[in-house]
């Protein structure tokens, strides 16, 4: 596929899930630095831990724009794995250094491989790439916006690359990245992590029921890359790689689009993200992300349905996403790191 064709159009229509495939409130007047330092980014205090050892849920701050307010949190667990090679970013405030009229939120689950430090990296500093790059922060202009994102995953990878040659580290990352900025949802992602949000066919009832009464679909906003995707194989063997009869790019790599992989990038490795955007309505309810782990055990349907019945029982989003890992690690029997972030949406 064409860089061209990795700018999702704005009118194109997503796809429809498939099974194989007690919060703090921060007013608007709140600093906004008061904010980003009780936000999540990643468990920098054991990043290894499993969903034993994180304890109980911390309160987490809410964003307010108008119609709408955002509650989010992660989870973790490195699943039978020797080490935790995820990492992630949940910034309800995520202005930084670029202050603006428009409500920025950031949120992302990077899955490295071969390695943590490609994740790690990038959750350091592709938001701040992003940003730097333009993404609009007083009139939101998409096509700038898209740019400034496509722009942010170019410059991450590019010193991402020149820190690995140097340190002698060959580590990749998969991404899936979530802005919401204003009303506008931003959705970016390369490699096999996915972002599904749950939407509802009626607006009713919103006002006295956030989570909604009426059955919600699993929309996948994120499309896969792996080397034995068509498009994806032609672009590889465009570029000089073969797919081998495993599906996996030069016998080894099985996805075609990640951050790092320096040896990797020669045949047709690429970190160009698909971007996707959407206005929020009434109708969106909340947003899964996951990284393969767990989409490995739970179709988009089946986590949409999972989450919507805790929700519907009032249990904090902390604890709603915790016990997502913790079903999907313990009773699924997901063997991969295991990452998610729930974000819901409360209407007003």
């Amino acid at each position: 596929m064409s860089e061209a064709a990795d700018l999702v159009p704005e009118n194109e229509t997503l796809r429809e899930g498939n099974p194989n495939p007690n919060p703090k409130r921060a007013s608007e007047s709140e600093d906004p630095d008061s904010v980003a330092k009780k936000s999540k980014t990643g468990n920098e205090s054991n990043p290894e831990a499993g969903l034993d050892e994180l304890g109980s849920p911390e309160v987490k701050p809410v964003v307010r724009e108008v119609g709408f307010e955002i509650e989010a949190d992660a989870a973790e667990d490195k699943g039978s794995r020797h080490s935790m090679e995820d990492a992630s970013v949940v910034l309800l405030d995520a202005a930084m250094d670029y202050p603006g009229n428009l409500r920025c939120a950031h949120f992302a689950i990077y899955d490295g491989h071969g390695g943590r430090l490609a994740a790690e990296f990038a959750q350091k500093n592709l938001h701040g790439n992003v940003l730097s790059a333009g993404l609009p922060r007083e009139l939101l202009d998409i096509k700038v916006a898209k740019r400034a994102i496509l722009d942010g995953f170019r410059k991450t990878d590019e010193s991402l690359l020149q820190e690995s040659t140097a340190g002698g580290w060959q580590d990749g990352a998969t991404a899936v990245c979530v802005w919401v900025v204003g009303k506008t949802v931003f959705v970016a992602n390369i490699g096999d992590a996915k972002a599904v949000v749950a939407r509802s066919s009626t607006s009713d009832g919103v006002q006295n029921d956030p989570n909604g009464a009426s059955p919600l679909k699993a929309i996948v906003l994120t499309r896969e890359h792996k080397a034995i995707y068509p498009q994806e194989r032609t672009r590889i063997q465009k570029a000089g790689g073969i797919v081998s009869s495993n599906g996996r790019l030069q016998g080894r790599l099985e996805v075609s689009r990640a951050f790092g992989d320096r040896q990797f990038k020669k045949v047709g490795v690429s970190a160009t993200p698909d971007i996707h955007s959407f206005d929020l309505t009434e109708r969106d309810r909340f947003i899964i992300l996951g990284c393969d782990g767990l989409w490995g055990v739970f179709g988009p349907s089946d986590a949409v349905e999972f989450v919507q019945k805790l929700l519907k029982e009032g249990l904090p989003v902390a604890t709603v996403s915790r016990r997502l890992v913790r079903e999907a690690v313990r009773e699924r029997r997901c063997k991969d790191n295991c990452t998610a972030i729930l974000i819901v949406f409360k209407h007003k």
